[in-house]
């Protein structure tokens, strides 16, 4: 492998060289025999592409709603779990204490309020007698309904110290596979503090950005086609296409749902999505075996009459044992078939040309 790093410095050095020397291009000694193949613009049937990332449609991330300390985590990273499945029990000491507060409160409201509507009973019919007054039993009334308007709020209460006691439970919110498990048994919890994060895996979906001006060819097609990461390619079930642009970056979202696979991605692998836009065409692919990789960049050597010089590229999809370039190639240019015989025939061009000199 350090071998390989060193002869692709040379090569790029030896090419940058031949690059810069057109005036003595002519005078460069011929070089060997190289296998080349001749580059040929394909009319595309599959249109152009961008990158997105796959992402589940039914996605949660827990956070927790109350605090307490984690005593018992049920659920981990990977987990299959049902719809209301418990994942994770926080202690509850504080929580039922206020629930204990808040129903010894609403007992006593209740019997507040008992007791100002009996009385109020009592003194109405008093009153039908004319043995008490209009104003006392007003006064009365006043009081009666400020005792159940109390009560209401006791009530009130009880069902918030209720919830938040229910909040000491965390349950999945649907059927799915936990793909993040955030907290420890043991450990002290705050309101806020994100807990699990689960997803669906068989409702997938990827958003890619398009730019504005292949918004409204792509909105009149009726398919697409989706390139996963280990290279299957899988029609889409359908696709959205948004009915605004972003102003920062004048490119519009394209949302494209996954049919149900039997071996479906993971969220947050990479894909391609492709496209049949009329009128594409010119569409440029090289066998992969051409390719010169160093990092993240890609090149292969392009051969110019006596010259070979090593050109970056910019890639596209990969389909099968071809690659589609993007950018750094056209129609009629030729290129080394082997990446190492190419550096080979460079080096042995450039010793002759020196031993010429001499």
């Amino acid at each position: 492998m350090r071998a390989m790093r060193t002869l692709f410095v040379a090569g790029s050095l030896l090419a940058l060289s031949a690059c810069g020397n057109e005036r003595n291009a002519a005078e460069l000694p011929p070089l060997p025999a190289l296998a080349t193949i001749t580059i040929q613009e394909a009319n595309s049937d599959q249109g152009r592409a961008w990158d997105g990332v796959v992402e589940a449609i039914q996605r949660a991330d827990l956070s927790a709603q109350t605090t307490g300390r984690a005593v018992g985590v049920d659920a981990d990273v990977n987990d299959r779990v049902a719809a209301g499945a418990v994942l994770l029990r926080l202690s509850a000491v504080e929580q039922q204490a206020g629930v204990n507060v808040a129903r010894a409160q609403l007992h006593a409201a209740d019997a507040a309020a008992s007791e100002a509507e009996a009385t109020v009973a009592r003194y109405t019919a008093l009153a039908a007698k004319q043995l008490v007054s209009r104003l006392q039993i007003d006064q009365l009334r006043a009081t009666r309904d400020r005792a159940v308007a109390a009560r209401d709020a006791a009530r009130a209460q009880l069902l918030q110290a209720e919830q938040q006691t229910d909040y000491t439970v965390v349950r999945a919110p649907f059927a799915g596979l936990v793909s993040a498990r955030h907290v420890e048994p043991g450990e002290s919890i705050v309101a806020g503090q994100p807990l699990m994060s689960v997803y669906a895996p068989g409702a997938l979906r990827i958003q890619v950005q398009v730019p504005q001006s292949e918004a409204d060819a792509i909105g009149v097609l009726k398919r697409a086609q989706v390139v996963l990461a280990d290279g299957r390619a899988i029609a889409a079930a359908a696709f959205t296409v948004y009915p605004a642009a972003d102003a920062a970056g004048h490119s519009v979202t394209v949302r494209v749902v996954l049919p149900e696979l039997t071996d479906p991605p993971r969220p947050g692998a990479t894909a391609k999505v492709m496209f049949a836009i009329p009128g594409v065409g010119g569409v440029v692919r090289i066998p992969s075996s051409a390719l010169v990789q160093r990092g993240e960049i890609s090149g292969t050597y392009v051969l110019d009459g006596n010259r070979l010089f090593l050109r970056q590229l910019r890639l596209g999809v990969h389909a099968g044992e071809q690659v589609e370039v993007l950018a750094g190639l056209k129609g009629g240019e030729r290129v080394a078939a082997d990446p190492v015989a190419a550096l080979q025939a460079l080096a042995a061009q450039r010793t002759a040309a020196g031993k010429a000199s001499d």
